[in-house]
């Protein structure tokens, strides 16, 4: 029994144990496949097969990236060893390195080279380091581009301080301006003869544009350059290339390396995106808008603007920012005063949101009306007298031209010559007596100078030689040829005739009275700005047309509407403005003044009454007392007009105290003495009625035409007869100008007729297909401002299609107003503001504005992403508005207000094609290099490289083709 092996009998203790090991075993696989799913056991396997498979494949690959370096190690150990002779030649190239030192000096001013430098600094910053870093640490290469590139700037440097600049920028410059603005014209007029307008309208003018261009230049055509961005990049790398030819030192520029270098990031980096950017029609908008910040805006030209434009992209842009504030104002929590601001902006809003829909509306319609063909239809017309005519530039170049056509020119140019003998005839009398007075010897030629220009006026209109012959009285004629032949010529001797005349040509049907009917009138009035467009009113789909003409009327219209009753009994009145305020009528808003009226009668009672007047009113009654009352010009003034903000609270306050002002003055007792015949015009005006406006809104426009003339007349009258020129320069005029004034009337006539240019010399080739400066007049002295205004004034504004008279008179005129106001001073200011903008501080400016746009704060400046569309219609309605607000009146005065705004908006519409604005940077560009270096042959490379053009070969095939049909 003892040898029998006794069983171990689990205690309870490790039954317990094993108990809680299966269970909480257990509990651990089922709370696992619980919170894991039945597939985790397959997931943790899987994971843990890819751990051990990743530390095999890690293992593996660092063993053989161990083996490859040892094997690298053993085929070295087979090489032979490098020899001595290499390391000592590396050794002394290191010794040879030295380190490049850069002179800072570029121009030889201070005030240029340190702006200049930090320019440079930025570009190789931004354009080369960095990505040169990634490729190499040495600097060696990086101080020899600064070097090559400094040495390039001394050499342009020095060559720009040897030309003189004041050429170019008073001739080339303009020129180039005027003929670019002249190829611009050409393709508009064969745009609008063309009748097939398929294609889109801005590649047919761009198309029509070049094709002028070929016209122009005969052998360079810049629409490969301006059109294809391949051909343009390859333009900039040749002139590139060039230029680094003529400033890089030969062993810079023969490293070929280092030259297509220099001309990638200059091509490229430098020149394209300038050229884009100054090409931008956009840009340019915001620079002309910047360009005359200072100015206000103009209500009128806005008004102006939206009703001429043809895009419809640009009324929309507008109508959604009107509604945008209308928004915003409705929105606003207002009270008191405020209120009446807050609507009269919102009327202003709606006015202006109804003539874009209304614009928008006839255009999209093609409901386009012509103001001319409405006013002829419906005769509502303003009456301009026939003496006014003759004494306003524009009024009398279409009634020249109507008398040419009516056959009658000989009657018109008597009447204007005798005009002419007349002035100068006194101016050389009056020089005569002075002489006299001082003792001093009189020349003898004088009056026969003045009977010689005498007979040459009877000669070439009076006498039976005369043709054509002005038809007068024969008894007159006999008279004036007895006196000439008799008798001394005085001023005076042709004013008989010269009344007869013009009584002929106002009374006789031919003339006057049918100028009055015919459509050259109505062109005059459009010029002179007193032909209202039409207005449409009635239903919202434009059916409903009614022209609104302004009132028959005249110039000289009397005062017999006003009460012609005699005020015996003295009258006291007195009258201020109590209250101000601001109505709408009909989209319209204006300001009204309550004029409360105090008048005590011989009996001693007392009315009062208020009346309520518009400015307006204010100037109408203004000019009645005024012309009726010359003397009182000079001491009543009233307070001037204003055009936009003219609703604003301030203003109103300040008009209202200067009116008040100006009613004390005007029923002060001293003037009522002085002026009896003045209570009724006044007392009139007083009374509680509607104002009736003798003078209407057609007299109001002339107040501002003809009074501005007449002074204008006086002051150059008066400029000419102060001109300190002696008796003999006086005679040598008489002699020139009067002497041969038969000849020159001639040459007059025979230029209106045929409308060839004056004072050219005959060519074979078309003076529309060349350049603006091959035109200028020879006879025309040296006077650089007179050739840049006439060169300007031809092509933007289109001189050359007006009559010769008139165009001849724009040039006397501006070149006695400039010799009167400055004389040959303004030439010397011209050349000292050349030489102001050129100096070192103007340049150094220049580089500066430079650097801060391109690289603002030190930064490389981020390029701007494009405008929204609506932004940019805008910006060409503001920009549009700006430029015909800052158009002074007195040129309107001188060659017509149609004639101006049309002018001024060509000038607009040529900068918002962007090929055409590359051909005038490009043509810029060409300019200064040619003035930049005269004695290379830079014509005829540009010849050269603009060679390329197919119009080219186009053209040189259409000229072979034309001449050999000859």
């Amino acid at each position: 029994m003892s040898n029998v092996p006794q069983q171990r009998i689990p205690t309870s203790q490790q039954i317990q144990a094993s108990l809680s090991i299966w269970g909480w075993g257990g509990l651990g696989v089922v709370l696992f496949l619980v919170t894991f799913g039945p597939f985790a056991i397959f997931y943790l396997a899987f994971y843990i097969f890819c751990f051990i498979g990743g530390g095999f494949a890690v293992t593996l690959l660092y063993g053989k990236i161990n083996s490859e370096k040892h094997l690298e190690k053993c085929e070295h150990s087979y090489l032979p060893p490098t020899q001595i002779g290499i390391l000592k030649t590396l050794d002394e190239m290191k010794l040879e390195l030295k380190s490049i030192k850069i002179d800072r000096r570029l121009t030889g001013s201070s005030f240029i080279d340190e702006p200049l430098q930090q320019v440079i600094q930025f570009a190789l910053r931004d354009y080369i380091q960095y990505w040169y870093y990634t490729l190499s640490e040495d600097e060696s290469f990086l101080l020899e581009i600064r070097q090559t590139l400094q040495n390039a700037l001394v050499q342009f440097s020095t060559r720009s301080k040897e030309v003189d600049w004041q050429p170019y920028f008073t001739t080339r410059l303009v020129d180039d301006f005027a003929t670019h603005l002249r190829v611009f014209r050409k393709a508009q007029d064969r745009l609008a003869d063309r009748e097939d307008k398929q294609r889109d309208i801005t590649e047919e003018l761009v198309d029509s544009f070049f094709e002028a261009e070929v016209e122009m230049e005969r052998k360079i055509c810049r629409d490969v350059v301006c059109t294809s961005n391949k051909d343009e990049e390859g333009f900039l790398r040749d002139l590139c290339e060039l230029l680094l030819y003529l400033l890089l030192p030969p062993g810079d520029f023969h490293n070929k390396n280092m030259r297509y270098f220099l001309r990638e990031v200059l091509a490229r980096g430098v020149l394209l995106p300038l050229i884009n950017q100054l090409s931008d029609p956009d840009y340019i908008n915001q620079f002309v808008i910047w360009m005359i910040r200072d100015s206000s805006c103009n209500y009128e030209a806005f008004m102006n603007i939206l009703k001429l434009t043809d895009k419809p992209t640009e009324l929309e842009a507008v109508k959604d920012k009107v509604l945008e504030e209308l928004q915003y104002l409705r929105s606003l929590d207002t009270a008191g005063d405020d209120i009446n601001v807050i609507k009269n902006q919102i009327n202003s809003l709606l006015f202006v949101k109804k003539v874009c829909e209304t614009r928008i509306q006839r255009l999209q319609s093609g409901k386009e009306v012509d103001a001319l063909k409405l006013a002829a239809n419906f005769g509502k017309l303003c009456v301009i007298p026939l003496d006014h005519i003759l004494i306003h530039n524009i009024a009398l170049h279409f009634f020249m031209d109507f008398m040419q056509a009516a056959g009658a020119q000989a009657e018109l140019f008597f009447w204007l010559t005798v005009e002419g003998y007349r002035v100068t005839a006194q101016q050389q009398l009056e020089a005569m007596q002075g002489w006299q007075k001082d003792g001093k010897k009189q020349p003898s030629a004088t009056k026969g100078l003045l009977k010689t220009a005498a007979q040459g006026v009877y000669d070439q209109y009076l006498s039976d030689k005369a043709s054509p012959r002005v038809q007068v009285d024969e008894v007159s004629v006999t008279k004036l040829g007895e006196k000439l032949q008799k008798d001394d010529p005085t001023p005076e001797i042709f004013d008989e005739i010269q009344r007869n005349v013009y009584d002929m040509m106002l009374r006789d049907e031919r003339y006057y009275p049918s100028f009055k009917q015919s459509p050259l009138y109505v062109r005059m009035l459009a010029e002179l700005d007193m032909l209202k467009e039409p207005s449409y009113r009635g239903s919202d789909d434009g059916d409903g047309e009614s022209f609104n003409g302004s009132p028959t009327g005249s110039i000289n219209l009397s005062l017999d509407d006003l009460s012609n009753s005699c005020h015996d009994e003295f009258m006291h009145l007195h009258a201020f403005i109590s209250d101000t305020g601001v109505c709408n009528d009909h989209g319209k808003t204006y300001a009204l003044y309550a004029i409360t009226v105090f008048r005590r009668n011989q009996d001693g009672s007392e009315d009062c009454w208020k009346t309520y007047r518009r400015y307006s009113d204010f100037h109408d009654f203004h000019m009645r007392i005024t012309e009726q009352f010359e003397n009182l010009a000079s001491i009543l003034k009233l307070p001037g007009k204003k055009t936009f903000n003219n609703m604003d609270r301030d203003f109103l306050e300040k008009r209202k105290k200067d009116l008040n002002a100006y009613l004390q003055l005007l029923l002060n007792p001293e003037m009522v003495k002085a002026c009896p015949t003045l209570i009724p015009y006044v007392y009139d005006f007083l009374e509680n009625k509607a104002y009736s406006k003798g003078k209407g809104e057609f007299a109001r426009k002339i107040d501002t035409f003809v009074n501005p003339l007449r002074s204008s007349m006086r002051n150059v009258s008066n400029a000419v007869k102060a001109l300190p020129d002696s008796l003999a320069e006086g005679m040598t005029k008489v002699s020139d100008n009067m002497g041969r004034m038969s000849e020159r009337l001639g040459q007059d006539i025979k230029q209106s007729i045929l409308k060839v240019p004056p004072l050219l010399p005959k060519s074979d080739i078309d003076p529309e297909h060349c350049r603006v400066s091959a035109q200028l007049d020879d006879n025309v002295d040296d006077n650089i401002p007179l050739r840049v205004m006439l060169l300007l004034m031809d092509e933007v504004f289109d001189l050359k299609e007006k009559n010769q008279w008139l165009r001849r008179n724009i040039k006397n005129l501006l070149q006695q107003l400039i010799r009167a106001t400055y004389g040959d001073t303004i030439n010397r200011k011209i050349v000292d503001h050349v030489d102001y903008l050129t100096s070192p501080e103007q340049v150094a400016d220049y580089v500066k504005k430079f650097r801060d746009s391109y690289w603002p704060n030190g930064i490389l400046a981020e390029t701007p992403p494009r405008r929204d569309k609506s932004i940019r219609m805008r910006t060409r309605v503001a920009a549009k508005t700006n430029l015909l607000g800052i158009m002074p009146d007195e040129l309107k005065h001188i060659i017509g207000a149609d004639t101006t705004r049309k002018g001024i908006l060509r000038v607009f519409d040529m900068f918002q094609y962007q090929p055409m604005n590359r051909r005038l940077v490009y043509v810029f560009l060409e300019g200064f290099l040619e003035t930049m270096f005269p004695q290379y042959k830079f014509p005829e490379l540009f010849v050269k490289l603009h060679s390329r053009s197919p119009r080219i070969h186009r053209y040189s095939q259409k000229l072979k083709s034309s001449s050999l049909k000859r």
